[in-house]
């Protein structure tokens, strides 16, 4: 035992009650395709009335050469058979300085309700110019200011510093029906190179399938691995 080590309760014990106990999953339900098989799957989700956000992703990115490893929830928005598309300020965000040392990124996929979660491992790119001001043209008008507004984690002196900023563009943008993208703002796809389908079981005896693939030329390879 380290000199930290105590043998004090933990503050918090979760224990173990929630059973996986809905589905199965067998490599003959499988699509020869991960993005196929990810589509099927996320229609479920979002044809499940229990699962209000199947959009909601984590995802994860890790700063060179610390290592760091930050993750945190954002909405996936698009899927091309190149991979996954998320859209954010890519200027100051944390996640745009751990992307710029290291493309390499993770997201997950979570449904409780359909007890199923999808882990996707790959490399990132930006998509072009043309593509993120099409998507930017489809958000509300608030979220078009706030673009422009939040230096997106820098340190604020208190929120008024913000409201201040988000009021300068609403007039600067006064009278101005398309609200123009702006140029650190746009989208980022992940290209994957592993993708797990996960199916919860009982006893925690999941069900576990991934596609990989050496790099984004390879074909896939399936395998079922050990829960």
């Amino acid at each position: 035992m380290s000199e930290k080590e105590t043998t004090q309760q933990p503050i918090i014990f979760a224990p173990e009650t929630y059973q996986y106990d809905k589905y199965s999953l067998n490599e003959g339900q499988l699509k020869d395709d991960p993005i196929d098989q990810f589509v099927e799957w996320f229609d479920d989700a979002k044809n499940d009335p229990r699962e209000t956000l199947p959009e909601a992703i984590t995802f994860s990115s890790a700063e060179l050469p610390s290592g760091r490893v930050s993750s945190r929830v954002l909405l996936f928005k698009e899927l091309d058979h190149r991979g996954f598309t998320i859209y954010s300020n890519w200027k100051t965000s944390g996640k745009a300085h751990d992307i710029a040392t290291n493309p390499n990124v993770a997201i997950n996929f979570f449904w409780r309700d359909l007890q199923r979660q999808i882990r996707i491992e790959g490399f990132s790119e930006h998509v072009n110019r043309e593509t993120s001001e099409r998507y930017f043209q489809t958000r509300p008008r608030g979220s078009k200011i706030g673009a422009w507004s939040s230096p997106q984690s820098t340190v604020l002196k208190d929120r008024n510093e913000l409201e201040h900023i988000v009021q300068e563009n609403e007039n600067r943008f006064k009278g101005v029906e398309d609200v123009p993208c702006p140029d650190y703002w746009g989208g980022l796809r992940v290209v994957p190179l592993r993708i797990e389908f996960w199916q919860g079981r009982p006893s925690r005896l999941h069900d576990r399938f991934v596609y990989e693939r050496k790099t984004e030329h390879d074909p896939w390879e399936l395998h079922r691995i050990a829960p």
